[in-house]
């Protein structure tokens, strides 16, 4: 996935698709950045906002390595893809 957005943005959605899969989580996620559901959906395209899906997911390890498990990746290729998505 380096220096490929279009990559990153997709496992971005991907975790976030994750994340929002549980229903505490996603309450978790909408709490802690402040969007609510349809500022979600409107902004789903925003590298910003993708990346603050990341950065929630490295705020709690075991959410990030339960999250690349199910999505199939390596744990650190999230925040990577967080770090390429901020640039």
């Amino acid at each position: 996935m380096a220096d490929d957005p279009t990559n990153d943005a997709a496992l971005a959605l991907h975790a976030l698709g994750w994340t929002l899969g549980d229903d505490v989580r996603a309450d978790r996620f909408l709490a802690l950045t402040g969007l609510a559901p349809e500022d979600l959906r409107a902004r789903l395209g925003e590298p910003e906002m993708l990346a603050a899906a990341l950065r929630f997911l490295e705020a709690h390890e075991p959410d990030l390595i339960a999250c690349a498990a199910a999505i199939g990746v390596a744990p650190a290729s999230l925040p990577e893809a967080r770090r390429r998505l901020e640039a």
